[in-house]
């Protein structure tokens, strides 16, 4: 058995007023992330994790933000794309492991809804999927609430 594992990062900037969707469930806050499509950073990562775990590129290669197609999609959409390129070459996703790095908001009443939303778009079990956070200590653009971050691992296996 052939096994795999990819790394993802994404970072958005935070502007007042949008929506902020973090792993298909929008949160209550003032600011959200801005991207081309909904901007959730935590999927995006998990895609770019997949990806790479697969070598298949990135996130940007297979949906560029150039293309009006992807404009304002769900990352979820994005997520469920991802995992097809990766079924067709023959691997199956294992496991996820994604880390936040926001100051506000709390996250944690929102990770079983993450959870929920992540697992049905990658097709795998909820306990398969791990989602924590942390704040930046109110250090740089992330403690001054100007971006978000998110970290993901996966593991993959040949089917």
């Amino acid at each position: 058995m052939k096994i795999k594992v990819g790394f993802g990062f994404d970072v958005h900037q935070m502007k007042e007023g949008h929506p902020f969707v973090v792993g298909g469930v929008q949160l209550e806050h003032y600011a959200g992330a801005f991207g081309h499509s909904d901007a959730d950073v935590l999927v995006h990562a998990i895609c770019d994790a997949i990806l790479g775990a697969a070598n298949l590129e990135d996130i940007g290669f297979h949906f560029p933000n150039t293309d009006p197609k992807w404009k304002g999609i769900s990352s979820l959409v994005l997520l469920e794309e991802c995992v097809k390129l990766l079924k067709e070459k023959g691997f199956r996703l294992g496991n996820i492991d994604g880390m936040l790095c926001l100051e506000a908001p709390k996250i944690k009443p929102y990770i079983p809804a993450m959870k929920e939303n992540i697992a049905k778009a990658a097709g795998i079990d909820i306990e398969d999927i791990s989602i924590k956070a942390t704040t930046n200590e109110t250090m740089g653009f992330i403690g001054r609430q100007e971006g978000v971050v998110a970290y993901a691992v996966c593991l993959i296996e040949k089917s």
